[in-house]
């Protein structure tokens, strides 16, 4: 039989991954209470199937948690509870594909001590799946359920792409560190950049646009992947806040200071751009995109 998956939640990422496995034939389950009108059309478009709650322990052989990093606890306490309370408590495996230190996903592994929850830890690195792309789940488990890790690479004949962590060593928390280590280069990079250039503005505006040939000059790869990093941000920016605090407890005290600087970094984004017009702090969105805007001028005028 095929395997019936939930995926909670129906965001960007969640939604273009069931589109992927409902394509090929599979059943996903998700629960939309108290979802936005956005989330219930990106869950219809993937043909999701919303149920109550209570029904996900009883009909999925497989929950994929894909959420922000901050609601990743709570939602394994909600199927944990979930699940305890049905009258069948039948096999079921869980997977965190969230942006979690290594920590944080031990932690939630062990929500489900003592239950018949098995736990896959998985990474997802890359954006959502769409067309000929697609992001790499990088996974990981216990060395007792290699057979579990086994059933979740097998997942990749309906359309996901996974990796498994194995070898001396591997085990929960292990994908959550290559993802961890991953993001806090590429996401990293971005609020570096945006930094930066935000610094060189606030000393003034002519600063900012040397900053901008100087990179034009010596550094052309970095101007061309600020021009399309940074776009990309804006709109993530309140997703990447927790992310990059989790960074920050995995690299740990001292240098995981600058991982929690890049987190405010995201916050000050977020709130600029939820600003209305005219507000002081949506100044840093509006910079940001010109600096983008002046680099995709110049990046064309030297092609």
């Amino acid at each position: 039989m095929l395997p019936v998956i939930a995926i909670i939640a129906p965001g960007a990422m969640g939604s273009a991954v069931a589109k992927r496995l409902t394509t090929a034939g599979l059943t996903v389950l998700t629960n939309l209470d108290g979802r936005s009108p956005a989330s219930r059309s990106r869950a219809h478009d993937a043909g999701m199937q919303d149920v109550p709650f209570s029904d996900i322990p009883l009909k999925a052989n497989w929950v994929l948690s894909i959420l922000p990093p901050s609601d990743a606890p709570a939602f394994a306490q909600k199927l944990y509870d979930a699940y305890t309370q049905s009258t069948v408590q039948r096999p079921l495996a869980f997977a965190d594909c969230n942006a979690v230190s290594p920590e944080t996903v031990k932690g939630i592994a062990q929500t489900f001590s003592g239950t018949n929850i098995k736990f896959i830890d998985a990474g997802i690195v890359g954006g959502p799946p769409k067309g000929d792309y697609d992001p790499v789940f990088y996974a990981s488990a216990s060395p007792e359920d290699a057979s579990l890790l086994d059933e979740f690479v097998g997942l990749s004949k309906y359309g996901l792409k996974v990796s498994a962590l194995r070898g001396e060593g591997a085990g929960i928390g292990d994908a959550s560190a290559l993802k961890m280590s991953y993001a806090g280069i590429s996401k990293g990079f971005t609020g570096l950049c945006a930094t930066m250039i935000l610094a060189a503005h606030a000393s003034s505006p002519a600063t900012s646009q040397a900053l901008l040939h100087e990179l034009a000059s010596s550094q052309p790869f970095v101007l061309q992947r600020i021009a399309g990093s940074i776009p990309t941000m804006l709109p993530k920016a309140y997703r990447w806040v927790g992310e990059m605090e989790e960074i920050s407890q995995f690299v740990g005290s001292g240098e995981g200071q600058i991982h929690a600087g890049l987190a405010r970094l995201y916050e000050r984004v977020e709130k600029s751009l939820n600003a209305g017009e005219g507000d002081e702090a949506g100044e840093d969105v509006r910079v940001l995109k010109k600096f983008v805007e002046d680099a995709k001028k110049t990046i064309e005028k030297k092609q």
